[in-house]
């Protein structure tokens, strides 16, 4: 289970940081960006706080609302003309940054989950590799970006529909990809990906989201 080990052993104030959505084919990516409060209050609301992937949909319904809540939290979003112009790890970086600098202070040191820092902020950032489950403030920063993406998908299901995006959230199930090839593109996909333009070199029987 992620603690504050982390935290404590650099000190002052600190920012977990990690994204959601670097792997579907449509919708943007997000990130968000987390000072936790240390007071006995919060410390109890956030008892089981965890890696979001490990989480119930419930468990990170509920996660957000007290983090939102409580804690200082930034997000950030890069949407799908970003991701396919500039890639789609330039793009989470970029997230990144915008939900850093969407915090109402600045901290002094930004605990980044992966090995690859934003450039801008690579003076303040400590990367750590699967720290969604090491630390608390990155396990944080994950349910605030899991929960923000998973409803700006469900959002877009209701104007694209027929994808599932309300439940897979844009990842290739095969729900996805058949829809895909039997409904065209919409403009919330990702052409850059390399399933999406396969599909899209097919004979699909027509494409009615391009216009």
């Amino acid at each position: 289970m992620p603690d504050f080990a982390l935290e404590d052993s650099i000190g002052g104030i600190i920012a977990g940081v990690d994204e959601a959505g670097r792997g579907p084919l449509a919708g943007p990516v997000v990130a968000a960006a987390v000072i936790l409060p240390r007071d006995p209050d919060t410390l109890a609301a956030i008892d089981g706080l965890d890696d979001s992937k490990r989480l119930t949909a419930a468990q990170r319904e509920r996660f957000f609302t007290v983090i939102s809540a409580r804690a200082e939290v930034g997000v950030g979003i890069a949407e799908v003309a970003e991701i396919d112009a500039m890639n789609i790890l330039r793009a989470s970086l970029a997230a990144m940054v915008r939900a850093v600098r969407r915090l109402p202070r600045e901290p002094a040191c930004i605990l980044v989950d992966g090995n690859i820092p934003p450039p801008e902020l690579k003076p303040l950032c400590r990367c750590v590799v699967k720290g969604d489950g090491l630390s608390l403030s990155i396990a944080a920063a994950s349910v605030i970006a899991k929960v923000t993406r998973d409803r700006l998908m469900t959002d877009l299901a209701l104007r694209f529909p027929g994808y599932g995006w309300e439940h897979n959230a844009g990842y290739a199930t095969r729900e996805h990809r058949a829809a895909l090839i039997r409904l065209g593109a919409t403009p919330a996909h990702r052409r850059s990906f390399e399933t999406v333009s396969q599909i899209l070199g097919m004979d699909s029987p027509r494409l009615p989201h391009l216009d």
